[in-house]
């Protein structure tokens, strides 16, 4: 903390900022600047209004749906560091009950004096853009679920069961051949198919694109050598990539494990120790991708791995070989196979970084 910095907290929705200055020291004045447009112009000249005695300015927001094009306007400015932080990890008080746009912003400039922020780690435009298509395909996916579910409610209400594997084409075929009685039916019933249909071709459609732009991505590196584990294919190694960014950026895979709340929440006190379900902080999607391909592991292979360089190939390898263990060992201790997929998901995470570490080029650097 120095005499010549001026730290500012912003309080963001769609249309306005709350701005609050504090100014250093563990005394120094907190007091509220006012409220801007959400512009780029307004909030600039308020910034330079604040700065405009030459002091060096820090800035900081909570992450949300107003995403990162103010951290890296800000952060081009002459004079201002800008930071994105973790709304999770904000200290709050448990008896504060009032809660207003120009509150907030005045929290975040007195926590940032006192350095009790966490900040996010913020992607680059080209990794955010690829995120982007990544996510539009899950949302496909969930749109291809709830289609398939409205018409199974639909057909378990008129009694009409299928004898087969669902949602295969042959089953496909044989929804569009069933006949109603009444004309309405009829009528909704070729919606639901028309809407499944549109919905599965979109997903295909982002598979696609996914499948044409991670050559030229900066991660495509670590994309490829994913797909050396088992359930790593394209787009889940895609996935994971977009989410979690470079894995080398964390010192340990401990971090990473913590990162995205694999690890189990604790309670403990002098010599009570009392640990309790999984924290399941960070990155819900990342979270996701680990946990389905973590299920192979519960299965035999059913296809040879990609060829891949010999010490990515050994590092996948000894995982096939400990995750299945592992998912064994813990089942036959009566643990519930949701249970043991969970633990094989944490454990993946380390042979995930090592892959990294042994794929990638010259590593970033780690977070301490």
């Amino acid at each position: 903390m120095t005499k010549d910095t001026l730290y500012v907290g912003l309080d963001t929705d769609k249309k306005l900022v709350a701005v609050s200055v504090a100014e250093p020291g563990r005394s120094g004045e907190v007091r509220d600047w006012g409220t801007v447009s959400n512009t780029p112009e307004a909030l600039g000249r308020a910034l330079r209004r604040i700065g405009q005695d030459g002091r060096r300015l820090e800035v900081c927001y909570e992450a949300g749906p107003c995403g990162f094009g103010i951290y890296r306007r800000l952060n081009r400015m002459e004079g201002v560091s800008c930071a994105v932080v973790a709304p999770s990890l904000i200290p709050r008080r448990a008896g504060d009950r009032v809660k207003t746009n120009r509150r907030d912003a005045r929290m975040l400039a007195k926590l940032l004096r006192a350095g009790e922020l966490v900040a996010v780690w913020v992607p680059d435009a080209a990794h955010e853009a690829m995120r982007d298509l990544v996510r539009a395909r899950g949302a496909a996916v969930a749109d291809v679920g709830r289609c398939r579910q409205r018409i199974a409610a639909f057909l378990l209400r008129q009694e009409i069961g299928y004898a087969g594997k669902p949602w295969t084409k042959k089953h496909r075929a044989w929804l569009g051949g069933l006949a109603f009685d009444h004309a309405a039916q009829r009528l909704m019933f070729g919606e639901l198919l028309v809407a499944l249909d549109q919905a599965a071709a979109r997903r295909d459609r982002l598979t696609e694109h996914i499948g044409e732009l991670v050559g030229s991505w900066s991660l495509a590196w670590l994309v490829t050598a994913l797909q050396a584990l088992r359930g790593y294919r394209l787009v889940h190694a895609a996935s994971l990539a977009a989410e979690i960014g470079d894995p080398r950026r964390f010192a340990s895979p401990r971090q990473l494990m913590a990162y995205l709340g694999l690890v189990p929440s604790e309670w403990s006190t002098g010599e009570r120790v009392l640990r309790g379900r999984l924290t399941k902080t960070g990155n819900k999607r990342a979270r996701k991708v680990l946990i389905e391909a973590a299920w192979t592991y519960a299965r035999p292979a059913k296809r040879a791995a990609p060829p891949a360089p010999a010490a990515i190939a050994a590092i996948a390898e000894k995982a096939r070989h400990r995750l299945s263990r592992r998912y064994r060992q813990l089942t036959a201790k009566g643990k519930r196979p949701p249970v043991a997929i969970c633990a094989v998901a944490r454990e993946s995470l380390g042979f995930i970084w090592a892959i990294a570490r042994a794929a990638g080029p010259k590593p970033p650097n780690p977070i301490a």
